[in-house]
């Protein structure tokens, strides 16, 4: 309790918060924090302009066709297994 009390005055002194701001490991943290945003926010629109165009879209219907191609064989093998046993 007496800790967060310490921690809120530290917070509410403008000297304090302003001197922090200028310092080195403050502004390095600030633009890794940015640097940070900015790589997520190209990766999103990146992701967004490919299912746009459906570059994503042709992976899936892909893998939907060999999906569907092996479970028509496994199907189709075991029909024969079971026609052999008898």
């Amino acid at each position: 309790m007496v800790l967060r009390r310490l921690v809120y005055a530290l917070i509410n002194n403008a000297q304090l918060v302003e001197r922090l701001a200028e310092s080195r490991p403050i502004r390095r943290a600030a633009q890794l924090t940015a640097f940070a945003l900015t790589r997520v926010q190209l990766a999103g629109k990146d992701a967004a302009r490919q299912i746009r165009s459906g570059e994503v879209g042709r992976r899936g219907v892909r893998l939907r066709d060999s999906f569907l191609r092996e479970v028509k064989e496994g199907i189709k093998d075991a029909s024969r297994k079971i026609k052999d046993k008898k």
